[in-house]
């Protein structure tokens, strides 16, 4: 039986405002007693995409452990970090907030590490790449466990989704993941924008996750924990 967490408060920082509708979904359906406060910055993202890819720049580091903290104040039970590409910013703010933190892409690489030792790894932004790589690898040194990890970068369909094409970009990721799955034990979707393919994901050759809905799930666990 699920703990009532309606006492509970969940704060979400986003690097792209969109985000925080196209995490509604999960908040409606695993989390719907919870307060939520989001705060969305989009020159964090902007300023990703300028970077080379692996690059962050230092002042995104700085603006999420400012925000962490303005939440923290506020007294949220529990930060999620809403983007992959400067997933490292968690580690880096976890000395200076005492509120848990969670990024929202860790428990599916969690997830995905159990699986076997090849992951694919499904990308839709040249600079989420690397953040995501480093991120996979982490979970796998942690848990203890050796992986191959295959990369597939597919810009092209986040352009479709930000230009209101949302079937053309779910149709060609899914053509990505039947093709990755004949090379891998588990997949993961580095943009939590690509958890929309979820309902057309029963019945892979390989177990499939996507960050909102492990991610929320995870949240609710650490908040009926708390």
């Amino acid at each position: 039986m699920k703990k009532d967490l309606s006492n509970k408060t969940l704060g979400i920082i986003h690097a792209a405002v969109f985000t925080a509708q196209v995490v509604q979904k999960y908040v409606n359906e695993i989390i719907p007693e919870v307060s939520v406060m989001h705060l969305g910055d989009d020159t964090i993202q902007r300023d990703n995409f300028k970077a080379e890819p692996g690059v962050i720049p230092k002042v995104n580091y700085f603006k999420f452990a400012t925000y962490a903290h303005f939440l923290e104040e506020a007294g949220v039970d529990l930060i999620m970090l809403g983007c992959s590409t400067f997933n490292y910013a968690v580690e880096h703010a976890r000395p200076m907030i005492n509120t848990p933190l969670l990024q929202i892409d860790r428990p599916m690489m969690d997830l995905a590490v159990q699986e076997g030792k090849r992951i694919g790894l499904l990308a839709t932004l040249p600079s989420t790449v690397p953040s995501s790589e480093r991120l996979l690898r982490q979970a796998a040194t942690d848990a203890r466990k050796e992986i191959e990890v295959k990369t597939v970068l597919c810009s092209e369909a986040f352009k479709l989704l930000r230009a209101g094409s949302p079937e053309k970009h779910n149709e060609m990721l899914l053509e990505e993941i039947d093709k990755l799955s004949n090379e891998v034990d588990a997949i993961v979707m580095a943009q939590v924008s690509m958890s929309a393919l979820e309902p057309y994901l029963n019945n892979r050759k390989v177990p499939v996750y996507n960050s909102g809905r492990t991610g929320f799930s995870k949240a609710r666990q650490i908040l009926e924990n708390l």
